[in-house]
């Protein structure tokens, strides 16, 4: 499987890019995140994912981040979400902004999405919670402190983060440090989090 690629820009459409490396030219359709740190003749990294499917053949996806890969790969989890959907829903909002959707089952900011209907934006969100919802919720541990457990106000930021592949712990200490920052609000809470993790 083919999982990351760094080489040179040789040229891109709207929907994809032409990396070389090492001499062989690789098709990837890329979200707007990697599109964003690209130009033509110069270097360029993206990790990628790669669909092998009878109807289309192979085709690599490319992502800016791990994080964002990870995101496009439970977005693709999801029943009636194909990866070209999870590109453009990665390409419409960051990995961040739409884990705060997620989290905050913000239906009409997902459904705002080219291509995305209503139905489909309920059972991401849906899917995706439980998902994230199923990961193992420790109790305190003796490297936990006490006074960084989430308040119940949290949890949704704390779920947002996980989504994004973060484990419960991690999440719990960025909340509470973006929080000690003066973050206000889910979106704010999980911007800052992001930064400290």
């Amino acid at each position: 499987m083919i999982g990351y690629l760094k080489g040179k820009l040789l040229y891109s459409t709207a929907d994809t890019a032409l990396i070389e490396v090492n001499g062989v030219g690789y098709e990837v359709y890329c979200s707007a995140s990697a599109f964003s740190k690209m130009t033509v003749g110069n270097a360029c990294e993206v990790y990628t994912y790669l669909q092998v499917s009878e109807q289309n053949g192979i085709t690599l996806y490319g992502f800016s981040s791990v994080e964002e890969k990870n995101m496009f790969l439970k977005l693709i989890s999801v029943s009636g979400v194909g990866p070209k959907m999870g590109i453009a829903v990665l390409s419409s909002m960051d990995s961040s902004s739409l884990a705060a959707a997620i989290a905050t089952q913000d239906v009409k900011r997902l459904s705002s999405v080219k291509g995305l209907g209503k139905k489909t934006a309920e059972r991401i969100i849906l899917e995706l919670r439980e998902k994230v919802g199923a990961l193992p919720q420790p109790a305190a541990s003796k490297g936990v402190a006490p006074n960084i457990l989430p308040d119940d106000g949290d949890e949704d930021a704390i779920v947002a983060l996980q989504t994004l592949g973060f484990t419960r712990a991690e999440s719990v200490k960025a909340v509470a440090a973006a929080k000690a920052n003066g973050a206000k609000g889910i979106e704010e809470i999980i911007m800052q989090a992001l930064k400290s993790i």
